[in-house]
């Protein structure tokens, strides 16, 4: 893998899932260590032995899953490791108005004293490229960084991006999403399978052209969308009323009613942060119910667990995967058989069937395209794109009655995006009921059969597709009433 950086320009990195992008990066990070080739930065031959020498040397990495301590405040995350101290302790008042001045030269609006845990997954994004301003870096490396973004989010990252080009800096952008690749990047590489295939002009090329390049073959077309038929199969869940609570103590859930019927697929769209995390979690037995009511399945949701649900037969696909959809010290086929490791394949009788086991993993890596399709693997040695294609494998195998699934495509390449679209009307026209809840709402609207809209945890719009207005509902993801369902 050869690659040139030119000093401040904005170069966009894509390619498929383990095409080798973040790795190259981590390299670049001083994270991973090369074992052929060379590195050069202005001009002269450089080995990093850790972040620490890359840091030092101006380069710096907001990373997919984002390496901050929520307890601790803005300019705590921001100071770490270079904490300014008086009389052996630290200066916190120092380091406030060292990262107030970044801030300000830069044009970011954080408050130094406010707890990381407190701030939007947008503005949690910021502390982190301050961070990296902070410590010198005139090499930015943002990683997949819109994956967890609302579109207003994205946008704004998107100026701050610009206006650090302009003030100089180079600004390494890797992505999957290919129209915002084009309306950011001025040039574009592509990589496959661990090797560069091509640097193009952003202003000369096509998301198509992109797309080709990135899978060396045709796009993958998108499915006919059919037209909209009112759902004839039995219910699989009905909610009335639902009520539940956040993790700070909050109201999350405001009174939420909906229902899901066998054979279609019902989204849920909103800005990140009004209910859908939980919404999904009392649905699968994650988190309690408390007041309303209705039936999962034929019986009641009240005092549902994840096992109980589990059983009745709910897949669940969570938005955050490293932290609650695999365990990262097992290896693939161990997470494949999560949930279900006393049942058939996984087991016989008592005993675990380590055959049945990696005959199944192999079975759905290749399935889902899984790369390194090798079972023994840890799950952390995977990509991100990767570690969701094995959940999404592992909770859509078993063919279940209603399946949860959310951000099912995030960090996904095209290719991947499109297989997964696929999976999901599979199941529905297999009879299957499938909950969609999703920040993509282009995502929700080509999917969906019915999109219910939260705000603020309660239900302002209901649509069926032919009655699908993007500024109707972009209204209603903005708190006003409408008037369909």
């Amino acid at each position: 893998m050869s690659l040139d950086i030119h000093a401040g320009e904005l170069l966009a990195l894509v390619g498929e899932n383990g095409a080798g992008k973040s790795s190259l990066m981590n390299v670049l990070y001083g994270l991973y260590h090369p074992d052929e080739g060379e590195i050069a930065l202005d001009g002269q031959p450089v080995s990093f032995k850790s972040p620490r020498d890359a840091i030092a040397r101006g380069i710096g990495m907001v990373h997919q899953h984002f390496m901050l301590v929520p307890t601790l405040t803005v300019a705590e995350n921001v100071v770490l490791g270079r904490e300014p101290t008086r009389w052996g302790r630290l200066d916190l008042d120092r380091a406030c108005a060292q990262v107030a001045d970044t801030c300000k030269r830069f044009g970011f609006t954080l408050d130094p004293r406010a707890p990381v845990d407190s701030l939007t997954v947008g503005s949690q994004q910021k502390v982190e490229i301050v961070k990296a301003l902070h410590r010198g870096a005139k090499v930015l490396i943002l990683d997949e960084p819109t994956a967890v973004l609302t579109p207003q989010e994205a946008e704004d990252l998107f100026r701050v991006a610009r206006g650090l080009k302009e003030q100089g800096h180079t600004v390494v952008f890797i992505s999957h999403k290919l129209r915002e690749v084009l309306s950011i990047a001025e040039r574009i590489a592509v990589m496959r399978r661990g090797k560069l295939v091509a640097e193009v002009k952003a202003a000369e090329t096509t998301v198509d052209v992109l797309a080709n390049l990135m899978v060396g073959e045709s796009r993958p077309s998108s499915a006919v969308v059919a037209p909209y038929q009112p759902p004839s199969g039995a219910v699989v869940l009905e909610a009335q009323g639902l009520k539940a609570r956040g993790e700070d103590g909050r109201s999350a859930l405001n009174g939420v009613t909906l229902s899901v019927h066998a054979g279609e697929i019902v989204g849920i769209a909103g800005v990140d942060g009004n209910g859908q995390r939980e919404l999904a979690e009392v649905i699968t037995g994650l988190r309690p119910l408390e007041e309303g009511h209705g039936t999962l399945l034929g019986k009641p949701l009240k005092g549902l667990s994840a096992y109980e649900a589990r059983r009745r037969g709910v897949g669940h696909v969570p938005e955050d995967r490293l932290r609650r959809a695999v365990v990262k010290g097992m290896s693939v086929e161990e997470n494949v058989a999560l949930g279900r490791q006393g049942e058939p394949p996984f087991a016989r009788g008592p005993w675990l069937d380590f055959k049945g086991r990696r005959e199944r993993t192999q079975k759905l890596m290749g399935a889902y395209d899984v790369r390194p399709p090798d079972p023994l693997l840890p799950i952390q040695a995977l990509s991100g794109g990767n570690q969701q294609k094995v959940v999404v494998a592992r909770e859509m195998d078993p063919r279940p009655k209603l399946l949860v699934v959310v951000q099912p495509t995030r960090g996904l390449d095209i290719s991947a995006v499109a297989q997964v679209h696929s999976r999901l009307r599979q199941e529905r026209d297999n009879g299957g009921g499938v909950l969609l809840i999703s920040l993509d709402l282009e995502e929700v609207l080509t999917l969906s059969d019915r999109v219910y809209v939260l705000f603020e945890g309660r239900v302002t719009g209901t649509f069926t597709r032919q009655q699908y207005d993007e500024r109707e509902i972009g209204r209603c993801m903005l708190g006003a009433e409408s008037g369909h369902g």
